[in-house]
């Protein structure tokens, strides 16, 4: 074994039974979360959620905010490889999934956004989870600048059209999340129309 890896680090491999518990402290974690709110939350929530101690789920996790951080990354990941899979798409068929993932509430569920929302908060003074935001938001744009090279627009504006379909995505999907009179269903057709007209593909759909 390597003498600068950590037991918890190798128990808590997937499929192990460290993997296990971690999985179920990170899930006790999200519930946590969106019941009472990241400031709110305790590790002896945590833990009791997670039905263990606050010293044992320590063994796993050094404190609350790495446990933040290990959801985020596991969140991004996951948004990443499925935005990652819409690449085989034409870009107006992948402007139609990009909707749905986000605004469906299928791919992407209303209590994982909320999660997502909390963790936009803690990392304005997160070192950590700063950087995995800000690497999550350059993959978001660098996808769409791809996308809008691909499409009628071409790649004159292509930087310029991923910055603002992104800030209409977030902007749009936190609006849903806050307003219900907005609504999931016109949010999406904001952002998948305004997205097509970006493209060049037109308005009359």
């Amino acid at each position: 074994m390597d003498s600068g890896t950590r037991p918890a680090e190798i128990d808590g491999l997937p499929g192990t039974r460290g993997g296990k518990r971690r999985a179920r402290i990170l899930s006790a974690f999200h519930e946590c979360i969106i019941s009472k709110g990241y400031s709110k939350t305790t590790l002896r929530d945590v833990a009791r959620a997670a039905d263990m101690s606050a010293s044992h789920l320590l063994y796993y996790f050094s404190g609350k905010d790495t446990i933040l951080e290990q959801y985020f990354e596991n969140v991004s990941q996951r948004i990443m490889e499925r935005i990652e899979s819409f690449r085989c798409e034409s870009p107006e068929a992948q402007v139609e999934l990009l909707a749905e993932l986000f605004f469906a509430g299928k791919g992407i569920t209303r209590s994982e956004i909320g999660f997502m929302l909390e963790c936009f908060g803690v990392a304005v003074h997160d070192s950590q989870l700063h950087s995995d935001k800000t690497k999550l938001d350059r993959f978001c744009k660098k996808y769409l600048r791809e996308l809008f090279e691909k499409s009628p627009c071409g790649p004159g504006q292509a930087r310029d059209f991923a910055e603002i379909s992104y800030a209409l995505l977030i902007g749009l999907r936190t609006a849903a999340y806050f307003d219900r009179r907005l609504g999931l269903p016109r949010a999406r057709n904001l952002f998948h129309g305004e997205i097509l007209n970006l493209a060049g593909f037109g308005s009359d759909r």
